[in-house]
């Protein structure tokens, strides 16, 4: 019986840590996206407006998609990250007005691929929900696309 005891503890002590082991990269996986998003996103193209650090977390061949009608336009990162750098340079940007607030409900990885639900408001206002998607280079977690829903308030 006590052989049975301590075969059986083996035997869950072993499936535990081989569950552990697991599922670390995979939380390592979502925290690195998590940061590349904080960094690159929130903080770049929002909240600091800062396009190098929307360069740096943006593949060169990023684009947001949204519909118009029956075809879908596309706003490249180089397009994105100027307006970005025109608006923080413009006379009239009021950094104290620009505070945007985020939720991140969803952050899903499976290998080297990733999607991310992100919900901004300002003002308390739930202005976009936006959905990343995200590829794992050799050089790291880079957002390759985006598409996004503005909302209205009615």
């Amino acid at each position: 019986m006590r052989i049975r005891t301590i075969t059986l503890f083996g035997v869950i002590s072993i499936t535990a840590l081989v569950t552990v082991a697991a599922r670390r990269p995979q939380t390592s996986a979502v925290d690195d996206v998590k940061a590349v998003i904080e960094t690159s996103y929130i903080h770049g193209a929002f909240n600091e407006l800062n396009p190098e650090a929307m360069r740096s977390g943006f593949h060169p061949d990023f684009a947001i998609f949204s519909a118009d009608g029956e075809e879908f336009s596309k706003f490249p990162i180089g397009e994105w990250a100027g307006s970005v750098e025109r608006t923080k340079n413009s006379p009239d940007f009021d950094p104290a007005k620009n505070v945007w607030e985020h939720k991140l409900p969803v952050v899903d990885v499976t290998g080297g691929a990733a999607f991310a639900k992100v919900e901004l408001f300002k003002d308390g206002t739930h202005v976009y929900t936006d959905y990343l998607s995200l590829l794992e280079f050799d050089s790291g977690w880079r957002i390759v696309a985006k598409v996004y829903h503005q909302h209205t308030e009615n």
